[in-house]
């Protein structure tokens, strides 16, 4: 019996890097088949009902594969966004997600998130999905990112939006009609004014 189960376990292993109790319930497999691997270093624990494979190789943004496993709704957003866009030079310890104004905090858990609500439109407009170490994750473009900067400039700071737009115009990784379309969505428009004025 756990020869079958582990012989069922072992392509998911080596499909995903990071795996959740959840995936085992869609392959008709019991929680309990996670320990011998657990037990013998093919897995470790992340947080509550998340796991990591060994060996596999992951890449720069590997936390962001891993928020998107512990809270598949979300949208990486802000800071993070900016990380992976190349639009900025910090690096934030924490993964600044998105989630829906009426859904659940997520739990305690690796890595650790910087929880941000968003509100209809706000949330669904302006994602793309990017496979990131077998795993695929929503990340606001890099319009809807500079507009949510200036949303949220009061949090990240006016300075950080302000580049944002400059390394994004300057590396042509939007076309101002995609800016306006995500200004209009966060209702920046009249905030962003000045500033794209001073890109010409």
């Amino acid at each position: 019996m756990a020869a079958t189960v582990d012989s069922r376990l072992k392509p998911l292993l080596r499909r995903k890097p990071v795996i959740r109790t959840r995936d085992l319930v869609r392959l008709g497999l019991p929680r309990t088949a996670l320990e011998t691997p657990l037990a013998d270093g093919r897995i470790s624990r992340l947080s509550h009902g998340v796991y990591a494979v060994a060996g596999h190789e992951v890449s720069e943004h590997h936390s962001l594969a891993q928020a998107a496993v512990r809270v598949p709704q979300g949208v990486v957003c802000l800071l993070s966004a900016l990380v992976f866009h190349e639009l900025t030079t910090q690096t934030p310890h924490e993964v600044w997600l998105a989630i829906d104004r009426k859904s659940r905090l997520p739990a305690e858990g690796y890595p650790p998130l910087h929880v941000v609500r968003f509100g209809g439109e706000a949330l669904k407009a302006g994602t793309a999905v990017h496979p990131i170490d077998g795993v695929p994750v929503r990340i606001t473009t890099p319009a809807k990112t500079v507009a949510d900067c200036f949303k949220y400039r009061n949090k990240i700071g006016i300075s950080l939006a302000i580049e944002a737009l400059r390394d994004g115009w300057t590396r042509r990784r939007f076309t101002m009609d995609e800016l306006w379309a995500m200004a209009r969505v966060c209702r920046m428009h009249n905030v962003i004014r000045p500033y794209v004025e001073s890109l010409a």
